[in-house]
């Protein structure tokens, strides 16, 4: 099969452009079942997103650029930062034990 596409091709630019239905919501019950372990302080806040950012690391360096910089408009990497973020809100409703 040829890899040629002419301006008509409507096909997304990357299988990742297409919404999942799936990944989405297993995306939302894993930052779901975090926050709740957080909540019954069976994991820290911090431990939570040590966690999302050994994951957000990894995904950087194995989907980087050529110039090896991560790709700014990498779906996978801006759900880890937006989870991350919510897990700093927690931080901050928690106190400290």
């Amino acid at each position: 099969m040829s890899d040629i596409s002419n301006d008509n091709d409507t096909s997304p630019a990357r299988p990742g452009d297409i919404p999942d239905g799936h990944g989405e919501a297993a995306i939302l019950l894993v930052e779901s079942l975090i926050h709740a372990l957080v909540a019954r302080f069976i994991l820290t806040a911090q431990d939570a997103i040590d966690l999302v950012t050994v994951a957000f690391d990894v995904k950087s360096e194995t989907g980087a650029n050529e110039d090896g910089a991560p790709d700014p408009a990498d779906k996978a990497l801006l759900l880890l930062s937006s989870i991350r973020q919510s897990l700093r809100v927690d931080i901050a409703r928690i106190p400290p034990e």
